[in-house]
């Protein structure tokens, strides 16, 4: 079963193109406008082994709000996709992430319904040109899109170091939450 799909988003604030293969080598290819951004994507597709390629324009002249959204929206719509039916994952899964001074914990339910709790503060408004407060907003986007549930709680000093931490516990634990372990769909409802 290929778990790999590439879609296209085009408004009159962004323009984005992504492919994702789920069970990939934690390849990337990215580039949104948004240096951080990128690096913080490509740190998702390494530790969740996702090959991922992002083309995104934005009008980020503007601001980074409409291309971090609209990123988050497609990149969660693309691992619904990817992800067909569901059989067999295993749905729910953690992390806990260290990254110096910050720890990231993360927990998922690919459960078909979108929730989002971030328990995270900044001491700055932006990382590079990525504004901290649209952190949350692209974990709210993804969740909406994807219908998962997402909880997750940052600790530490460094502005950096907390949202990479995060972004690499949010990887580690859909990699866990999607990986076939048997071959019904894992609900009481009999779907996801």
């Amino acid at each position: 079963m290929k778990r790999k799909k590439k879609m296209k988003r085009k408004t009159s604030e962004t323009d984005i193109e992504i492919t994702l293969d789920i069970d990939g080598k934690g390849k990337s290819d990215i580039n949104t406008g948004i240096d951080f951004f990128d690096h913080m994507l490509d740190s998702f597709a390494r530790h969740g082994f996702f090959d991922l390629q992002i083309q995104a324009a934005g009008d980020t002249k503007v601001d980074d709000h409409h291309t971090v959204e609209d990123v988050g929206i497609l990149l969660g719509e693309v691992f619904l996709e990817a992800l067909g039916d569901k059989k067999g994952i295993r749905r729910m899964a953690h992390a806990i992430i260290p990254m110096d001074d910050a720890l990231a914990t993360v927990t998922v339910d690919i459960s078909g319904r979108s929730y989002t709790i971030l328990d995270i503060t900044y001491k700055k408004e932006k990382v590079g040109s990525l504004s901290t407060e649209n952190v949350e907003h692209f974990f709210e986007s993804f969740a909406n899109s994807a219908k998962i549930n997402i909880n997750a709680k940052v600790e530490g000093e460094n502005d950096h170091h907390k949202i990479e931490a995060l972004f690499k516990a949010f990887a580690r634990s859909l990699k866990d939450a999607v990986r076939i372990e048997h071959d019904v769909i894992p609900s009481t409802k009999g779907v996801l």
